[in-house]
């Protein structure tokens, strides 16, 4: 296997684009105070993700290259910390004639749904995707809700035309959308994530879709009509949404969100939470095959690839939850390269290494949490739940599962553990651990604080109970601290809430583990599904 080379590092470097468009866009912005908003303000990105202070966030990237720039249409995500839902009113674009340099133009109020399609509603401005047609004008394709559908889901895709990637755009459809529940022909999936493609010899393809359902077609010179009825489209494993179509050498690449969720997932361990992933075919249209993994999990649930060529490298587009104030529906776009091994037929991708690279050694700190291993009592955790959660110093104030190791099931038991184990003896004297409910104290439903629990040191042949005191908050950090102990694996041990017949579940924000005085700490990687060093006979 072709070894992947060391990430390249951006900014720091003088860029001819840089300092002549950062002047004109200086220039326009001070010589024309009449106007609410500029064309583009320019932006530096030191490192990913591109827009990281948390003013605009950015979402479901969409390059694509024209002449020496490589532009990138993204959604904008407006939901406040508190909420969990899509607000996104608007699309953005960022514009770079060298990714390297971390300079950019920011389009920031780019385009809204009702702007454009007057048969659309205002919000929702999902992932859409800019090409340029055969006939050298460019075309947008976008997922806006229809007003007025009287479809089980209103979700369409419609269709915009513009001279240029930066506007102003039409409607190149003013009837209505070209896809939806009920054209070009009834179906019973959301029509969002549209992504098309115009081959070498002119012909144009659409693919869409979501939830494990995708649609393709082959459309007219128009890029609007469809030239044949559309298809179901089988053999990529895993697939949910956000379909790449794109070619190289020959060969069609169909990259994509997958969440198939389990504890030996190549993709993800769990479910709401999404990996990228591609197939190849020897045809616009398939039949796919596919081809692995090219992206873990990031650190919003949701993922969204878009790949490009430029300039002789190949870069992925994609989005987190890693700007200032980021989180699950705060999202910002990121631009990484993609390296290929040619010597296979046909050329695999090979696994992107997303910059910049999290920190092997922090600290120094207390909380040495991050540097130890995770398992659960409930080994495998059930997918809607993350194990990584327990120690990945996280705490949103609106987490999704995936945010938290939780015991959920029809059946919950009476007692459940968490358990650390660090490759050699560490020392502690505290803890602190955040709970997440659903159900108060006292329940035997849902997900209560536990009625009690405490702390276990591994001795080297048995647990030993920590003597402590145990607050069981579910609204804060439970603190505890106690005598030094050394130890290489340290349990948390749940007593169930219950009400006298049945027992609730437990789950877990954030577990801290501290040492008596500051330092360095390795971040661990992955779980432990056998511990045999800390197992009683």
């Amino acid at each position: 296997m072709t070894a992947v080379p060391p990430p390249r590092k951006r900014g720091g470097r003088s860029d001819p684009f840089s300092s002549t468009l950062l002047a004109a866009v200086s220039a326009l912005v001070f010589a024309t105070p009449a106007l609410a908003e500029p064309p583009g303000i320019p932006v530096h990105a030191a490192h990913n993700p591109i827009l990281s202070d948390g003013q605009y966030y950015s979402t479901d990237p969409a390059p694509i290259v024209v002449g020496d720039t490589l532009y990138i249409l993204t959604g904008r995500d407006e939901a406040a910390p508190d909420v969990n839902d899509f607000i996104m009113n608007e699309w953005q674009v960022l514009a770079t004639k060298n990714v390297e340099s971390g300079d950019w133009i920011h389009y920031r109020h780019f385009l809204r749904p009702e702007q454009v399609f007057k048969w659309a509603e205002p919000g929702r401005a999902y992932a859409g995707q800019i090409i340029q047609g055969p006939d050298k004008r460019f075309y947008l394709y976008a997922p806006v809700l229809e007003a007025n559908s009287e479809n089980e889901d209103g979700f369409a895709i419609g269709v915009a035309v513009s001279d240029s990637p930066l506007g102003p755009w039409t409607d190149a459809h003013p009837s209505g959308p070209i896809v939806s529940q009920s054209v070009p022909e009834a179906n019973k999936i959301q029509n969002i994530d549209p992504t098309p493609f115009v081959d070498d010899d002119g012909r144009v393809y659409l693919y869409w879709g979501t939830f494990g359902q995708l649609r393709a077609m082959e459309l007219n010179a128009d890029m609007v009509s469809p030239k044949e009825a559309e298809t179901k489209i089988t053999g990529l494993t895993g697939f949910f949404e956000a379909a790449w179509l794109f070619k190289r050498k020959g060969t069609y690449y169909l990259a994509y969100a997958a969440n198939n969720a389990g504890p030996d997932s190549a993709c993800t361990q769990a479910v709401y939470h999404a990996c990228i992933a591609y197939g190849t075919a020897p045809s616009p249209l398939g039949p796919w095959t596919y081809r692995g993994v090219i992206l873990p999990p990031v650190s919003s649930t949701t993922s969204h690839p878009g790949i490009v060529e430029f300039k002789g490298r190949w870069y992925i587009t994609y989005h987190t939850a890693d700007a200032k104030g980021g989180g699950h529906f705060r999202r910002s776009v990121a631009i990484d390269e993609v390296h290929w091994d040619d010597t296979k037929t046909p050329a695999a991708m090979l696994r992107v290494v997303p910059t910049p690279v999290a920190p092997s050694v922090t600290g120094p700190q207390r909380n040495i949490a991050p540097a130890a291993r995770r398992m659960a009592s409930n080994w495998p955790v059930p997918v809607q739940y993350g194990i990584a959660a327990l120690n990945d110093g996280i705490v949103r104030d609106n987490p999704l599962p995936p945010d938290m190791w939780g015991s959920w099931s029809p059946n919950n038991p009476a007692q459940q553990w968490v358990q650390y184990q660090w490759p050699k003896p560490v020392t502690l004297n505290g803890a602190r651990i955040r709970f997440w409910t659903d159900h108060p104290a006292g329940s035997g439903e849902g997900v209560a604080v536990p009625k009690a629990w405490h702390l276990e040191a591994w001795t080297g042949k048995t647990w030993q109970p920590i003597e402590a005191s145990y607050g069981t908050s579910p609204d804060a950090f439970n603190a505890v601290t106690f005598k030094p102990v050394t130890t290489r694996c340290l349990r948390a041990v749940f007593d169930a809430s219950t009400d006298g017949k049945t027992f609730a579940a437990v789950a877990v924000r954030e577990w801290e583990t501290l040492a008596p005085k500051p330092v360095k700490v390795t971040i661990a990687q992955g779980h432990v599904p056998a511990s045999p060093g800390c197992v009683a006979n």
